[in-house]
């Protein structure tokens, strides 16, 4: 029998087979969360034509469908830890797809917005369990680039549901981009026989042959067996009560709070560019093509940021990082609200596309990382359901300063804002805090 540091086992595996398999699955949901995400924008006017509905009430449609996301954050992502991170991630793509699939046959507005919502929540609790997973089953040496390009299948769900939309949206409207997202039904047995549990979730019931089958399948060299002594760090400090009040515990309260405002900073930033960036360079005197495009650019930007940005953060670290991302953005958005030139223009909202989604995609395995694994569902799930605000109120801001007499152009200054907030906020953000208590708690366990 052997006395097995479950943690360190994982943070010194190298990426094999296993490895692959869990982020090849997490990113083909993550992929899907986009396309379904990107579907409302994309058959909007068709729809509003369908359903006879004026701007606002599609605009109000659309914020229901991000309260969903909000709601399905808090509850699906907090549950993550008690029912158990595969679990939860079925439950997700269950709600997506069948719910989806249901708003493409909606008879009128009201059914839509039931099924949508709905839908939303699955939505909302999909993102915060596979950052989770691929988080807690990545090696220490190439996490942070693992997680970023996992990441970025959410950009390449938005891209594959446009260029789709570009080739049959015409012609098979846009009810059928809502049947395609019932596609990941057929994937749901593959996954659920493929797919491991939590080490933590095993642990914390007992499980330890499970134990033993990931860990030998992660870790080939390491021989374990199921009468090895198992030890996890988050399991010994696991205590009774609601997930929500460990945020808070351990002096966290300030880290917790801080990585709340980065969320929110950058989630407003990036539902504010995607409702408003076609209509913001169409007012500017760029026509309808041109204006899609630049939606197409910010997307590739997001993909650049997230690649560029896991590389770095494995050299010099996720705060140095993330600071410079928050700083270059706000200096991007002052530019692009004096800038005229297409090519410098385009340059320019790919650097925004990678200073906001980019950002968010590597703030959010930092956030997830900072937290025992015990809650480190719950941490990102609340960051995350927090962070939804920002992206409920942003369109609604940026209108408000669209309908004001300024130059178009000049409401990217008003994205600058929360890119300085999100900065200001990360400064707060104690890493050693967390370092401690996981060092003191080793040496506890070691006793």
């Amino acid at each position: 029998m052997q006395k097995v540091q479950v943690e360190a086992a994982i943070d010194n595996s190298r990426f094999n087979k296993f490895h692959l398999l869990v982020f090849l699955w997490c990113f083909f949901a993550i992929a899907f969360d986009g396309f379904d995400i990107a579907l409302y924008g994309i058959g909007l006017p068709h729809m509003m034509e369908d359903f006879g509905l004026s701007a606002a009430e599609g605009g109000a449609i659309g914020s229901y469908a991000l309260a969903g996301m909000m709601l399905g954050t808090f509850v699906l992502g907090s549950f993550s830890d008690i029912l158990g991170r595969k679990r939860i991630l079925v439950i997700c793509l269950v709600l997506i797809s069948i719910f989806n699939m249901l708003a493409g046959f909606a008879s009128n507005a009201t059914m839509f917005t039931v099924f949508r919502f709905i839908a939303s929540m699955g939505m909302g609790g999909l993102m915060p369990v596979v950052i989770s997973f691929m988080s807690e089953y990545s090696p220490k040496k190439n996490r942070a680039m693992t997680v970023a390009a996992m990441y970025c299948g959410y950009s390449i769900g938005a891209i594959i549901a446009s260029v789709t939309a570009i080739y049959l949206l015409e012609s098979l409207g846009w009810r059928f981009m809502y049947w395609l997202g019932a596609l990941p039904l057929a994937a749901l047995p593959l996954l659920i026989r493929q797919f491991p549990e939590s080490l933590n979730y095993h642990l914390s019931r007992g499980r330890k042959d499970k134990v033993a089958q990931i860990l030998n399948r992660a870790n080939p060299g390491g021989n374990y067996k199921e009468t090895d002594e198992f030890v996890y760090t988050a399991v010994q400090k696991e205590t009774k009560g609601i997930p929500v009040g460990k945020l808070f515990s351990d002096n966290r309260s300030i880290t917790t709070l801080a990585f709340w405002l980065m969320v929110f900073s950058c989630l407003m930033m990036i539902y504010g560019l995607n409702t408003w960036l076609p209509t913001i360079m169409q007012e500017s005197g760029f026509n309808v093509a041109s204006s899609m495009s630049f939606i197409l650019i910010l997307a590739v930007g997001q993909i650049f940021g997230s690649l560029t940005g896991g590389y770095m953060v494995d050299r010099i670290g996720h705060k140095n990082v993330l600071l410079a991302m928050y700083l270059t953005g706000a200096i991007c958005f002052v530019a692009l609200s004096i800038t005229s030139q297409p090519i410098l223009l385009y340059i320019l909202i790919a650097i925004g596309g990678a200073c906001t989604g980019g950002t968010q995609n590597l703030v959010n395995p930092y956030i997830s990382a900072f937290y025992p694994s015990d809650i480190r569902g719950t941490g990102l799930s609340m960051a995350v359901g927090i962070g939804r605000l920002g992206s409920i109120t942003a369109p609604i801001l940026i209108g408000f300063v669209l309908m004001t007499n300024i130059a178009p152009q000049t409401a990217f200054m008003a994205f600058a804002i929360p890119s300085l907030l999100g900065g200001a906020a990360l400064l707060f953000v104690r890493e050693r805090v967390v370092e401690t208590i996981q060092t003191n708690a080793q040496t506890a366990n070691e006793t």
